[in-house]
């Protein structure tokens, strides 16, 4: 069982403190289990609270002796929850002495409901504001720590995938395929789960999608979500037999000790029909100019620009990144504890590049009723350019 180093948790909880600082914000509730998990080092039930001073406190409902076990904060039972207003006020008395103490949390994952009882809790004075983007911000940007589990996570997804090609026969479902592929992963200590910030998205670890199973639209945030098993959940794999000569997308990730890896590669069992190759030979080509760009202080959103310029020149437009009007408007996404961390790689994004920053980037091209192709790769941001993660060997898969 991995335990997140005590000086990893506290480094986390100061620059947290500091945003807070700079924005004049009190305290923040945290209340989300993977933010939990990144400021206590535990995912027991509860809340914690931080101060924009002083030492923060990890309520815990259940279970309290695995989060006395676990966190790195100091951890106190939760009690009534209808006097936790009440037991706040007594904790952190420098925080609610003021006439109108300043309280965030996260509104982007906090349920509606919670959140009025919070309200009603807490002093009528406190003013409530938006603290998501202060934590994803914090989250943003990596530790070494952080970056270990990513390339240990990568190390297994390469593994499984030339297993998968290995494996792979004309005939066997997509599903076949993906069974394979989480076999491998779990045996090597993939969690089995692939977690989502964004509402109501899901992932388990990925997809297996042949031919026009690949590019059916669906609700799935990305350029390919597959047909998935039915309209319960319509995405991932299928019990499509996989034919020889069509486009085989293998979009993959692997979470070790909470952080995941993201990468996407293309197979065929033959060869791959001349425009298709060609659409996947500019997917490249939008990587490798991607990654001249990806240093420190490149502004997010001109990577996305550029890859639309170079879509169009190639005559490709109408298929980057999904097709018609199921389209998404990116070429990456930030990645860690979740898949769609900051930043994203789109219009609007003005986010220059750190050291730390770990992204995704994923050009593809879709074509209705024949495939996707493209590639993925994660990369880490450093001090003078970047370092790619992902390990797998590029280019179209032969089988």
């Amino acid at each position: 069982m991995m335990t997140i180093p005590k000086q990893e948790i506290m480094n986390r909880i100061e620059r947290l403190q500091l945003k807070c600082r700079d924005q004049h914000i009190d305290g923040c509730l945290i209340t989300q289990n993977v933010d939990l998990y990144y400021f206590t080092g535990s995912m027991q039930t509860g809340y914690a609270f931080i101060p924009v001073q002083g030492e923060p406190v990890y309520y815990v409902r259940r279970s309290l002796t695995r989060a006395a076990q676990e966190s790195h904060v100091r951890v106190q039972p939760l009690g009534s929850f209808r006097h936790f207003g009440e037991t706040l006020a007594a904790d952190f008395p420098h925080v609610f002495a003021s006439a109108a103490p300043v309280l965030a949390t996260e509104f982007d994952v906090l349920p509606v409901q919670l959140y009025q009882r919070f309200v009603e809790l807490l002093p009528p004075s406190t003013r409530w504001v938006d603290g998501s983007q202060l934590v994803r911000e914090t989250r943003m940007v990596k530790s070494a720590f952080e970056v270990a589990a990513i390339r240990k996570a990568a190390q297994l997804a390469d593994t499984a995938l030339e297993d998968a090609v290995s494996y792979l026969r004309e005939g066997m479902t997509e599903l076949e395929l993906m069974s394979r592929i989480e076999y491998t992963f779990r045996r090597q200590g993939h969690l089995g789960i692939m977690r989502m910030r964004g509402y109501n998205q899901e992932i388990v670890t990925g997809m297996v999608g042949a031919g026009e199973a690949a590019a059916e639209p669906t609700y799935f945030d990305g350029p390919a979500g597959g047909r998935g098993m039915s309209a319960a959940y319509p995405q991932s794999s299928s019990l499509r037999p996989i034919a020889a000569g069509e486009p085989i997308l293998l979009d993959i990730g692997c979470n070790v000790d909470g952080y995941v890896i993201d990468q996407t590669r293309t197979l065929c069992i033959g060869q791959l029909d001349a425009d298709l190759q060609a659409a996947y030979d500019l997917s490249e080509a939008i990587i490798r100019r991607t990654e001249e760009q990806l240093a420190p202080g490149t502004i997010v959103e001109q990577l996305y620009f550029e890859s639309l310029k170079m879509a169009e020149e190639g005559g490709l437009a109408e298929h980057f990144m999904g097709f018609g009007a199921d389209q998404v408007r990116f070429l990456g996404h930030g990645i860690g504890l979740e898949i769609d961390e900051l930043p994203v790689l789109a219009r609007g994004f003005k986010i220059p590049l750190q050291p730390g920053m770990v992204i995704a980037v994923e050009p593809k091209f879709t074509f209705p009723g024949r495939g996707v192709v493209g590639i993925e790769n994660t990369y880490l941001i450093t001090d003078t350019g970047f370092e790619r993660l992902t390990i797998s060997r590029e280019g179209v898969l032969t089988i």
